[in-house]
């Protein structure tokens, strides 16, 4: 799984695309996980969370992705593309790169706690439908682990301010 020798061209530029769809997520208080998807070097989907906002579980980066990915192909099949995402994918959305036939994914970040790409499960290579999908991972793995950690660490900074006023509040009256 990915050296920095075995990188393709064209991955760090999309990567970093994926990066900015992450900072998009952040600002709209998202947890900041991006993705964009390639065919021929050419982006052809992109997605950041919008769980918050859309009021969905299902609204990972990489479904919206593959949602907008398959609407510019007019096809729900994937096969030559390629999955650019911030962190390893969930369970879930390991399930919807399988069956929408993604020929390869490159993700930057391990997710220790819900990676279903090798960290914590491994979905698709023990996939009952056989299919292949070629995963990399480590591309720009600091940059997205400290734009998580910052973000979550903003998360509770703010939470903490706001029980402190609400106790502050409590002793006033």
């Amino acid at each position: 799984m990915g050296g920095i020798e075995t990188w393709h061209p064209g991955d760090e530029r999309m990567m970093r695309l994926a990066l900015y769809e992450a900072e998009l997520a952040a600002q709209a208080g998202e947890v900041p996980i991006g993705c964009v998807i390639a065919k021929e070097g050419k982006v052809i989907g992109r997605g950041h969370n919008r769980t918050e906002s859309l009021k969905d579980p299902t609204a990972h980066a990489e479904v919206l992705a593959i949602g907008a990915a398959c609407q510019a192909l007019d096809n729900w099949r994937l096969e030559g593309c390629t999955l650019y995402v911030t962190l390893e994918p969930c369970p879930m959305c390991a399930g919807a790169i399988l069956n929408s036939r993604l020929t390869r994914v490159v993700y930057a970040a391990k997710d220790k706690r819900l990676g279903a790409l090798g960290s914590t499960y491994d979905i698709l290579a023990q996939n009952p439908i056989h299919r292949e999908v070629q995963v990399e991972e480590g591309l720009f793995a600091q940059e997205s682990l400290l734009g998580i950690q910052d973000f979550f660490r903003h998360l509770r900074k703010v939470k903490k301010a706001g029980r402190e006023s609400h106790a502050s509040d409590g002793e006033q009256t």
